[in-house]
């Protein structure tokens, strides 16, 4: 059967690959269960253009509902429009507003906001929603598939670049409607312009954004850097350069719109002493290694796609504000062996977190610059391997989440005690790309044997976001643990990409930037050969 020898050929070069062990295979084709059996959506564009999934009716005026993206009313009765990058002149682009608007008339804004626009035909490859999980019924939640993306990418990346397409449209969106967030019990609204939303919705997917209401995720930390970092991820791996054209408004909008947390003007945000970000019940105080380490990424990722774009304007602002932030940042959390959890007075502001090097991971996984010398990436990563992994049952259920120095697990709250199946898998990534492959299967074999082995605890084609050592899950049937796809692109990198230039780190955003790394087959991985795209007028462009 055709099919039958198509799968065996996606799938021979993985498990006839000597260096990879027998439940890695295993284990990396069967968490792609969750792309079709997770709850997935995939329909025609004009079926999602001509009406809502469910056939919803439309928020009204009289609903308190503001839509601005495809328009927005000013003081004069003008409406900002938002169109493709390539198609604005350049010299109207970006007078008098950050977002690269021009005025059109009034007449021509009758419909609300809708996600659903068709795409240019050449792009066009339907609309595409996957649950968080079949417990968070949300689609396309942003903070999860950061980690689960990678899946998508390797795989299908004219679906991946159709789904950052979609966010990019949403952070230029406004929706006014009030909404009442539980944790605190404050009133806020719906989806705030500039800001990511953290889902495509639920009832009403793409019109009716941010199913989510436990905290207001306009206030979180980590999702405005995520976007920017998968941005720039997919577009080095797929030398699109129409979508990088396409999507650039919304960078710079996610980018400025951080500005508001840098609270003692360092370049470097601050997270509000709440869980504002996708640990979502972990509170943070001050500067943190997660969110920290996302916006530095961030910060070095937008200064390279504007300098690939031609922006060098703002290219240059990124990078001084990096090249600032990243002294900020280890002057406030490095403590000679790994970055304190926060910069904060509490218990457990200097517990390891497993997941503290999230924008090094994007940084290596998109050619980009190490964001921190050798020694500290490798430092921090053993630490993980010697606490995280191999203090918790001695390494045979996976890394947890945040552990004290002395080796005690951090009992702060449920996240912080929880081992995550999909970190885990991220943490074993970020190891393979700083070259600690021994320490990166020992670390995932751990997922393998308490989700999947005959002596675990039975969680097949269901991998739960979390358990804890006991074996009490969370969240059966969740998108993260789809993540042990980046282990698979980190395995297929490039060994100019694994290992950076060493040089003095201050001077690591002028190197240059691999933009192309491969080409991609629609279903059937990367091909073997690998293209390089040149970007002139760069500082991060290299020599063709």
């Amino acid at each position: 059967m055709r099919w039958e020898e198509d799968i065996e050929k996606w799938q021979d070069p993985v498990l006839k690959d000597d260096r990879l062990p027998e439940w890695y295979n295993f284990t990396l084709f069967n968490e792609l269960y969750f792309l079709v059996a997770g709850g997935t959506v995939w329909i025609d564009s004009a079926e999602a253009a001509g009406s809502s999934l469910y056939d919803k009716k439309q928020p009204t005026k009289d609903e308190n509902t503001k839509f601005t993206s495809a328009e927005k009313v000013d003081s004069k009765g003008l409406v900002f429009e938002h169109r493709n990058g390539a198609n604005v002149d350049k010299a109207d682009a970006g007078k008098g507003n950050v977002l690269e608007e021009i005025v059109v008339p009034l007449r021509k804004a009758k419909q609300p906001f809708s996600l659903a626009e068709p795409q240019d035909e050449c792009n066009d490859v339907g609309r595409f929603l996957y649950l968080e999980g079949v417990e968070y019924v949300m689609w396309c939640t942003y903070d999860v598939h950061f980690y689960a993306s990678f899946a998508l990418l390797d795989l299908f990346p004219k679906i991946e670049l159709s789904i950052q397409r979609e966010f990019a449209k949403a952070v230029l969106s406004e929706d006014g409607r009030k909404v009442r967030f539980l944790a605190e019990g404050n009133w806020g609204i719906r989806k705030v312009r500039g800001a990511v939303p953290h889902d495509l919705g639920t009832h009403d997917p793409w019109k009716e954004m941010n199913a989510y209401n436990i905290h207001d995720t306009s206030k979180w930390k980590d999702l405005n850097p995520k976007f920017v970092l998968q941005v720039y991820r997919d577009f080095a791996a797929t030398g699109d350069m129409a979508f990088g054209i396409d999507v650039w408004p919304s960078v710079r909008a996610a980018m400025e719109y951080m500005d508001q947390f840098d609270m003692d003007g360092d370049g470097l945000i601050e997270n509000d002493g709440f869980p504002d970000q996708t640990y979502d019940t972990w509170t943070v105080h001050g500067v943190s290694a997660y969110c920290g380490c996302l916006w530095l990424a961030a910060l070095q990722a937008a200064a390279a796609m504007a300098f690939q774009l031609g922006h060098e304007e703002f290219g240059e602002k990124y990078k001084r504000k990096f090249q600032m932030a990243k002294h900020a940042f280890e002057a406030k959390l490095w403590n000679g062996s790994y970055f304190n959890y926060d910069s904060g007075s509490s218990s457990n502001s200097k517990s390891i977190q497993a997941d503290q090097l999230a924008g090094q991971w994007y940084t290596a996984s998109s050619g980009l610059p190490n964001l921190f010398d050798d020694f500290k990436i490798k430092s921090t990563l053993q630490k993980f391997f010697d606490y995280n992994v191999m203090k918790v049952k001695g390494g045979r259920a996976g890394a947890v989440n945040g552990i004290h120095p002395n080796g005690k697990v951090d009992e702060t709250c449920m996240q912080s005690r929880e081992i995550w199946t999909g970190v885990t898998y991220a943490v074993a990534a970020k190891m393979i790309l700083a070259g600690m492959e021994e320490q990166a299967f020992s670390t995932a074999e751990g997922i393998f044997i308490a989700g999947w082995s005959e002596d675990g605890y039975g969680y097949w084609f269901q991998t739960p976001e979390a358990w804890t050592m006991d074996g009490h899950f969370r969240s059966l049937i969740y998108m993260r643990p789809l993540a042990i796809w980046e282990m698979q692109w980190a395995l297929s990198m490039p060994t100019a990409v694994i290992e950076a230039p060493k040089i003095n780190i201050m001077d690591r955003s002028d190197l240059p930037a691999l933009s192309s790394r491969s080409t991609h087959n629609e279903a059937g991985g990367r091909k073997a050969s690998r293209k390089m795209k040149c970007f002139g007028n760069s500082v991060f462009s290299w020599a063709c």
